[in-house]
């Protein structure tokens, strides 16, 4: 018995340092996407797991600018997936990206949503400058794409300084989705996937239109750690099933 237990434990001491050296030994990939793809991306992460054995990818989802702005300050990271082309022109105007290498990859739609209960009772975009609507979720323009495609539709149609003292800025776009679900705003400005995503919680009151549609383009950056991996990424997400996943979260082909 005695020589068994002392057997058994060190079998068990060599699995546990033979499962340490194995992780030790996984490659690991830094992926920085838009707060937009975290559901379609945490889908793609276990799948280019599977058919990469030994790679574990490390998911940093945040609004695409402050990704950006974590790239710019030397946060490593091997791949960049931006919410709009703004911050990836930016990421190649600086050198972290190489123009060849940006490729687009979905597309989505930018909606006005309300709580389920619709509170103010929005019935239309033109709604928001009525005084029946108190609050306004939009994410911060100079940081998160949604946001920026709501001005820009906002400022199109005189509408944007009229609703200024009723806006509630958000980090994300997911920031403002959770406001919506809570029912903290009478309503906000989000992607079309985000408010599907939130179920019975939010209603769809329209579709905005938009002088340029929602991409999202993506790229290996010039100092990855790991570049080939990177590259595979890309090519994974680009893929027809990393299209389907995609398209299984509500996001369009490009």
């Amino acid at each position: 018995m005695k020589r068994t237990t002392v057997f058994t434990a060190v079998v068990f001491a060599f699995l546990v340092i033979a499962g340490t050296t194995t992780n030790a030994m996984a490659q690991e990939l830094i992926v920085s996407a838009a707060a937009s793809l975290t559901d379609a991306f945490s889908d793609i992460e276990p799948a280019f797991e599977k058919a990469n054995p030994g790679v574990d990818v490390v998911m940093n989802f945040a609004s695409s600018g402050a990704l950006y702005r974590q790239i710019e300050q030397g946060a490593p990271a091997d791949v960049y997936a931006s919410a709009n082309p703004k911050w990836m022109a930016k990421a190649v105007d600086k050198g972290f990206v190489n123009k060849a290498d940006v490729q687009v990859f979905a597309r989505n739609s930018l909606v006005l949503a309300t709580p389920a209960d619709n509170p103010a009772g929005v019935t239309t975009l033109n709604d928001l400058v009525a005084t029946k609507v108190k609050s306004i979720g939009i994410g911060t323009p100079e940081t998160v794409p949604a946001g920026q495609y709501a001005k820009g539709a906002l400022v199109a149609r005189d509408m944007y300084e009229k609703m200024t003292s009723k806006m509630i800025f958000g980090e994300s776009v997911r920031q403002v989705l959770d406001y919506l679900s809570r029912g903290e705003i009478d309503c906000g400005f989000v992607y079309r996937t985000d408010a599907v995503k939130a179920g019975d919680k939010v209603r769809i009151i329209e579709e905005i239109p938009l002088e340029k549609p929602v991409t999202y383009p993506i790229s290996v950056l010039k100092e990855a750690a790991a570049p080939h991996m990177a590259a595979a990424f890309v090519e994974f997400v680009r893929s027809d099933e990393g299209m389907s996943l995609l398209e299984g979260r509500g996001f369009k082909r490009p």
